[in-house]
């Protein structure tokens, strides 16, 4: 057992556990506040980071943070565990990996191999050890490419889930967003609804709508309803157009069944659907969404901070090689993230802890309206998360999902990003915006002619 315990400024710290290291080693979050687990002074803070520096990554390996004979997460991180891949930096301390993951040797092919002998712990304490600067540069070189019917995650592309919800789930309003949407070039990770109705009947509908409109202009993506996963194996049943099995997923087994979902029922979704083999260029078909604060919410962060069991969500993730994984960053809440600053480090922390461990990790770059946070601070997020090397982010009609109701990016955002960095569409999405006459010969979105709309959604929908 190691000892945590050190002094700082002529006062000594003593820490009763690792998991109370790294609590009061992160930095400062209501969540965690709220939970009694914060640092109560920023000398205890900065005692717990030189605890945390001097640690063993190999103690990770001998202390569970929730038991192994009771939660299925802490199993299937310890028996996924790849120990060949982890000798590249089994004599590391966390401080010593922190530097090394700051070095030249740490190059994308070296962080690709060293993913599966990462466990979630270790990705979560070097973070609290880092710079947002730092959590970008590491961020920006790791690279985590999936497939379904077409190709995310390739160096200089940036994705987009285009997210057309409506308070009443009407066809017609989620299908004038959607192409609202793609004429600003967004969709390529996916069209995605979280219904306003969440049963059978009514995602059926939505899967038709979507799947009927993706077939009709040859769009090269893929359709999603978030619904929970057990609608989603009922809809495949029913022959519905699935291409993507939704779930939200946490980072324990206690916060999973709070969802109403244990590693069965994902591995049974996800067998479901491969066997209808809708994907063209890959079979990658999970989607996750996580967020810090869930677990906490649910009562089933067992004493972890928040942060820390966040990331052991991205072990699920990566258990099922997902399409795509997203951080629904702010939209949980100022209980757990109370304003912009710490929105926009725990977007950092979430997207470079998920890449580090191999999961193409997005970002709904959000906040509720009674946080202490402004769109100002979201134009900083995806700016940031775009330098470093985000795979996707949502975009909403004017920033502001009328159905979830709060605030997230909008379709203009994305050409801000794209023109700011030069950042691209998937390939596959790309060529189809060049096929349809949406962009011009430098690769930007036309502004669209009355002429051209007419002929996208014809004579009598116009008319309409």
């Amino acid at each position: 057992m190691a000892n945590y315990a050190t002094s700082f400024g002529g006062e000594k710290f003593r820490f009763a556990d690792l998991k109370t290291v790294l609590a009061c080693a992160s930095p400062r979050r209501s969540g965690d506040e709220l939970a009694g687990l914060a640092a109560e002074s920023d000398a205890q803070r900065v005692a717990a980071r030189a605890v945390l520096a001097d640690l063993p990554l190999s103690e990770f390996l001998n202390e569970a943070l929730i038991p192994y004979e009771s939660d299925e997460v802490t199993r299937l991180i310890v028996d996924g565990h790849d120990p060949a891949a982890f000798a590249a930096v089994s004599h590391l301390t966390v401080g010593g990996f922190r530097d090394w993951l700051l070095g030249y040797a740490a190059d994308t092919a070296a962080l690709s191999a060293l993913a599966p002998g990462l466990t979630p712990e270790m990705v979560a304490a070097v973070s609290k050890l880092m710079r947002n600067q730092d959590l970008i540069t590491v961020g920006r070189k790791c690279q985590v490419v999936t497939k379904f019917r077409n190709t995310v995650g390739l160096p200089g592309r940036l994705s987009t889930r285009l997210q057309p919800n409506h308070p009443t789930d009407d066809l017609r309003g989620i299908a004038a967003s959607t192409l609202d949407g793609l004429l600003y070039g967004t969709g390529d990770a996916v069209i995605g609804i979280n219904p306003a109705t969440d049963n059978v009947p009514n995602c059926l509908a939505l899967l038709e709508m979507l799947d009927g409109l993706r077939q009709r202009y040859e769009i090269p993506t893929q359709t999603c309803v978030l619904t929970h996963v057990t609608n989603v194996i009922e809809v495949m049943n029913r022959g519905g157009a699935v291409d993507l099995v939704f779930q939200s997923i946490a980072g324990s087994e206690a916060a999973n069944a709070g969802f109403g979902i244990n590693l069965g029922i994902l591995r049974e979704a996800q067998e479901a659907g491969l066997a209808l083999g809708r994907g063209t260029v890959g079979t990658d078909l999970m989607y996750f969404e996580t967020g810090q604060g869930a677990a906490l919410s649910a009562g089933a962060h067992f004493g972890i901070d928040q942060q820390t069991i966040e990331a052991r969500a991205y072990a699920v993730a990566r258990a099922f090689k997902p399409l795509l994984v997203n951080t629904v960053v702010g939209f949980i809440g100022p209980e757990y993230l109370y304003d912009g600053k710490q929105i926009i480090r725990a977007g950092l922390e979430d997207h470079f802890c998920a890449k580090l461990l191999g999961v193409p990790m997005g970002c709904d770059v959000c906040y509720t309206n009674h946080a202490e946070a402004d769109q100002d601070d979201m134009d900083t997020l995806m700016t940031l998360l775009t330098a470093a090397g985000v795979t996707f982010v949502i975009t909403v009609p004017g920033a502001d999902d009328v159905m979830l109701n709060y605030q997230s990016l909008s379709y203009h955002d994305l050409l801000y990003l794209r023109s700011t960095f030069g950042v691209r569409p998937a390939p596959e999405f790309e060529a189809w915006l060049e096929k349809m006459d949406m962009v011009d010969r430098a690769g930007r979105m036309k502004l669209p002619e009355p002429k051209f709309l007419r002929s996208l959604i014809g004579p009598d929908a116009a008319a309409a």
